[in-house]
């Protein structure tokens, strides 16, 4: 089984079948218009290599975060520089090199497949620490792992829950491994579906160079194909060592042109904030009406995690199937079994026709 959502082709495109993807946490706004009008900057420059150093990316990176996507404000709070970046080949990539970094590495149950497969891969032991039974983050058992390990690698937003980290909690983690030159390894993959900037750690890591932080153009802005990832940090050492394992020009001419338009594009960010926030409301409050889904997971992404009751997900997911949706079995995530799925949200029309079809389910 994949580990990710969005497998439309197995048993849609390569059978001449149309599905709607309810398995894949993209925005359903889509691709940006400022970057669809813009597209032909990077026509131009396909007959030449990209900037080694991609020193404008860099800058469209830089400004982004240090602005927090809050446009309003005059004078920019420098929180990071260009040399706190790395840029990759979508997240996947920092993913996997940042753990290739390491030997111990501590893993929340459940989280993103890919963080134990490339730990498995690289031949890192892995400790793990279970979520609570509400789906939330257990910090006691967390800092107990600590010592066992050189790394934490945690998502904020958590996939396939769509939990935050709890600052508050999370503080005596951060102070153990700023101590102990233990690594926190930070997916904010999700961070902009929050709809708050304070729920990301971007402005903690000038206190702590244990911060790793991992971002992407590929969720909130609705372009997987794209393949733009980065991470950023102020551990020099660990940034460095990254770059020393990544091969030249690993990011094309379109991800760097749709860096350049999409940071900015103050209506596509504010749009897509308000949509997720009114969206993620009503697709929690009628999937709480489904008589066979026994619990729905408190979510600040764009993805609800539940939990079934009569019905496993592959009964579920086939029977989504023949009424042309897609949607996410679960059972493959460590620490959930056959009574999980999860649902991405997305506009009102088709948020309706999954709750018709769900409730059409006997």
């Amino acid at each position: 089984m994949m580990q990710h959502g969005g497998d439309i082709y197995t048993d849609g495109v390569l059978k001449g079948k149309k599905l709607i993807d309810f398995s894949s946490n993209i925005n359903p706004i889509g691709v940006p218009k400022s970057f669809k009008s813009n597209i032909v900057e990077a026509i131009e420059v396909l007959n030449r290599y990209p900037d080694a150093h991609y020193r404008n990316l860099k800058l469209y990176l830089k400004n982004y975060i240090n602005n927090n996507y809050n446009f309003e404000k005059k004078d920019i709070n420098e929180i990071i520089c260009e040399q706190d970046l790395i840029l990759g080949n979508g997240a996947a990539e920092i993913i996997d090199l940042v753990i290739s970094c390491f030997k111990k590495i501590l893993i929340i149950t459940p989280s993103f497949g890919e963080y134990e497969e490339d730990s498995i891969k690289w031949g890192l032991h892995i400790e793990y620490v279970s979520m609570t039974e509400e789906m939330e983050y257990d910090y006691h058992a967390i800092l107990d792992k600590l010592h066992n390990v050189d790394a934490l690698l945690i998502g904020n937003p958590n996939n396939p829950n769509g939990r935050i980290v709890d600052k508050k909690e999370f503080k005596n983690i951060l102070e153990y491994c700023e101590k102990n030159k233990k690594s926190v390894i930070i997916d904010e993959a999700f961070i902009e579906f929050t709809g708050d900037v304070n729920n990301s750690f971007v402005t903690d890591i000038s206190k702590y160079k244990c911060i790793f932080i991992i971002r992407a153009l590929t969720k909130f802005y609705a372009m997987p194909g794209i393949r733009m990832g980065f991470g950023f940090s102020k551990d020099y050492e660990l940034l460095e060592n990254i770059k020393k394992k990544q091969n030249p020009w690993n990011i094309n001419c379109f991800a760097e042109v749709a860096a350049k338009y999409v940071l900015t594009d103050k209506k596509y960010i504010r749009d897509s904030i308000k949509w997720i926030k009114e969206e993620r409301c009503f697709l929690t409050n009628q999937l709480e009406k489904v008589n066979y889904i026994d619990r729905v997971y408190k979510t600040n992404s764009n993805f609800i995690l539940c939990k079934l009751k009569g019905i496993d997900c592959h009964e579920l997911y086939n029977k989504c199937l023949d009424n042309g949706i897609v949607i996410r079995k679960c059972n493959n995530y460590t620490g959930l079994d056959n009574s999980f799925v999860r649902f991405a949200i997305k506009d009102r029309e088709m948020n309706k026709m999954l709750i018709n079809i769900l409730q059409s389910i006997k």
